[in-house]
């Protein structure tokens, strides 16, 4: 009896103890076994390998600014790891933080060969395979706060959060990358338009490079209208990078890592050798290079491929974009007139269909390029770099003989044009679909302008440039077109004009000067068409058949802008639609310094307690004017210029879909 009793009151106390354990394992943040990569046995010597692997990981005190990237064992039972902690916790913390993710993956992927998961400080991932220096953003992790969703919110407020809140994550992104391989971070604070404050925090693994690291958080920060658009708080986590805002303060500033100290004084002598060094080799490097290059130019364009392979692309080299001449014809009915989209300046574009069921859109380059298959294929490589979701996406290219094909995604909705200038299909374009398909093609001129790895100026931004989706986002075509078509058209002055009249800048027309301000130029036609479902070059508008840019300029001084407003969009806020028309009409400013920029037009439609400055007279402002200043900038160039130009001017629509 006495022993019933003990064991009466001995049970409560074991099931608290059991209690008060179970709830000292943290709960994971987020996981991924990965089954699909394999999986190991137990007791097997890759098991033991991977125990002994993570057990080095949390033991090992010498390192100190939480990040660890270790392997153990031979092949093929190696096991390699990274660990990546928030800058801002202690290194007992960080080891802690590891251990429990490390205990906590073990027990949830008991048999994967592969596995990411972490807890609210720190990040864990192991795998067989080399994961070290990768930029690895296929797996992705979203986190929102559900109670911090903005609800009777206005829609001016929303926008102004997270203008604000891209402008902090755009920045910390280019402060983060430019770490050094100890720490990849930065953290900031913001105030929105509603004087409310952002903190944020993004975070990359050191051992990425600077455009690695950069690439990674443009495009998790790129994922936000998909995770937490409409939230005060939200992060997104993938196995290279991650990115963390909220309203209240979630870091320890106090806590943060100084930069890294110089170098002692007595390395002084080390540094002037290195330099010294350094400098003899690349003079001896140049003499070699033109001595090669006057030798045998050829070699020099195999070396320049090379070096382009070996320099990352991130992993994109010619081969994996190059497609099969057969497979394209055959894809696409042997470019069959059935199969044909349209004609554009470059070359006609086909719709074709790969045997894998994908959909793809050719362009079938003219055979004038003076380009050479290197140049071509180098040049190639440089655009699909450009990824962004407001941009078409180049899949590949294929060379045989004289065919150079461009290989695109197909966009299903066709083009702008084919909606906001026809009168029925127009009448599905409601203001708030038109606004989206403004704001993403000023995303995808900043991204070209300012926040890709080259700079692009497009240099034909037309509304049948401009294609829609499945949900009427937009995506701009022929980005890089004039530089893949010539080599030296990425001069800031050319003879040889690209582009459509009615959407191009006086100053490219008269004097063949190009710059991203010519971009603006084209974005604030596109603009003025888009609020009007009016063509900036098609028949006169109104009782006097003006053109679109002098039509809008007198109405907006003569207090009636309202008139420019497509009559079929009857119910929309009208503040909003005259502050994009005069933002439109700040683009199309005669004088291009007085031109706004890309970055500064996206800060300035979102940002509605911003005051607008008062624009001034638009290019050609009279309708006979466009076809005097035409006229004169064609006779001033001699006659074989002024063929050139007029067999280069884009006057047609389709471009791939």
């Amino acid at each position: 009896m006495a022993s019933s009793t003990s064991l009466f009151f001995l049970c409560p106390l074991a099931i608290h103890f059991l209690v008060l354990t179970a709830q000292s394992q943290p709960e994971m943040l987020y996981k991924a076994c990965l089954p699909d990569k394999g999986n190991y046995a137990i007791k097997s010597t890759y098991q033991a390998n991977l125990k002994q692997l993570l057990t080095s990981i949390y033991t090992n005190t010498e390192i100190n600014n939480g990040f660890y990237n270790f392997s153990y064992g031979q092949d093929p039972d190696v096991v390699k790891s990274i660990a990546l902690c928030r800058p801002d916790i202690t290194p007992q913390a960080c080891r802690d933080c590891i251990k429990n993710a490390s205990d906590s993956l073990l027990v949830l992927c008991p048999t994967s060969k592969e596995a990411i998961g972490g807890l609210d400080d720190c990040m864990v991932r192991y795998s067989y395979r080399d994961i070290f220096r990768l930029n690895e953003g296929r797996r992705l992790f979203f986190f929102v706060h559900s109670n911090d969703r903005m609800k009777n919110v206005s829609e001016s407020k929303i926008s102004g959060f997270n203008q604000s809140r891209m402008t902090l994550l755009d920045s910390l992104r280019d402060r983060a990358a430019a770490g050094d391989s100890r720490y990849k971070f930065d953290y900031n604070q913001t105030l929105d338009p509603n004087f409310q404050t952002i903190y944020a925090l993004v975070q990359c693994t050191p051992d990425l490079t600077e455009s690695e690291c950069r690439d990674c958080l443009h495009f998790a920060s790129g994922l936000i209208p998909e995770c937490c658009e409409f939230n005060t708080g939200g992060r997104v986590i993938n196995p290279s990078c991650n990115f963390r805002y909220e309203t209240d303060r979630f870091y320890s500033p106090e806590n943060m890592p100084s930069a890294p100290s110089p170098p002692p004084p007595g390395k002084s002598l080390v540094v002037i050798i290195v330099i010294v060094t350094v400098a003899v080799s690349t003079i001896v490097a140049i003499c070699v290079f033109i001595f090669l290059r006057a030798r045998n130019k050829k070699k020099e364009f195999k070396r320049t491929e090379a070096m382009n392979k070996k320099e990352g692309f991130n992993g994109i080299d010619a081969e994996s974009l190059q497609f099969d001449f057969g497979t394209v014809r055959t894809a696409t009915n042997d470019f069959s007139e059935e199969n044909k989209l349209g004609q554009g300046g470059f070359g006609a574009v086909y719709k074709g269909e790969l045997p894998n069921g994908q959909h793809i859109a050719v362009k079938r380059l003219s055979k004038e390029s003076k380009q050479g298959q290197l140049e071509f294929k180098n040049e190639v490589l440089l655009v699909a770099k450009l990824q962004h979701k407001n941009l078409v996406r180049l899949l590949g290219f294929c060379l045989e003989r004289k065919e150079r094909l461009l290989i695109y995604e197909f966009v299903p909705n066709s083009s702008l044009d084919h909606f906001i200038f026809d009168p029925i299909k127009r009448t599905h374009l409601d203001w708030e679909r038109r606004y989206k398909i403004i704001v993403g093609i000023a995303r995808g001129l900043l991204y070209l302008h300012e926040d890709s790895r080259l700079r692009i100026i497009h240099r034909d931004l037309k509304a049948s440039n401009v294609l829609l989706d499945e949900e009427m986002n937009p995506k701009i075509s022929d980005f890089g077109m004039a530089r893949l078509f010539e080599v030296d058209q990425t001069q800031e002055e050319t003879s040889r004009i690209v582009g459509t009249f009615g959407y191009m800048a006086p100053e490219y027309i008269h004097h063949g000067r190009f710059s991203v301000k010519s971009d603006v130029f084209s974005f604030g036609v596109l603009v003025l068409e888009i609020a009007s479902g009016q063509k900036s070059s098609g028949a006169g508008i109104g009782e006097e058949e003006e053109d679109l840019l002098t039509y809008s300029w007198k109405n907006w001084n003569e207090g009636t802008a309202l008139n420019l407003i497509d009559p079929t969009m009857r119910v929309a806020p009208r503040s909003e639609m005259m502050r994009s028309i005069h933002i439109g009409l700040l683009c199309v400013q005669e004088h291009e310094a007085n031109r706004p920029t890309m970055a500064q037009v996206f800060t300035l439609l979102g940002g509605y307690s911003i005051t607008l400055p008062v624009p001034s007279k638009p290019a050609f402002f009279m309708q006979s004017a466009l076809r005097t200043e035409a006229s004169l900038s064609t006779n001033e160039r001699s006659n074989e210029d002024v063929q050139q130009s007029r067999n280069e001017v884009s006057t047609s629509e389709l471009y791939p879909r």
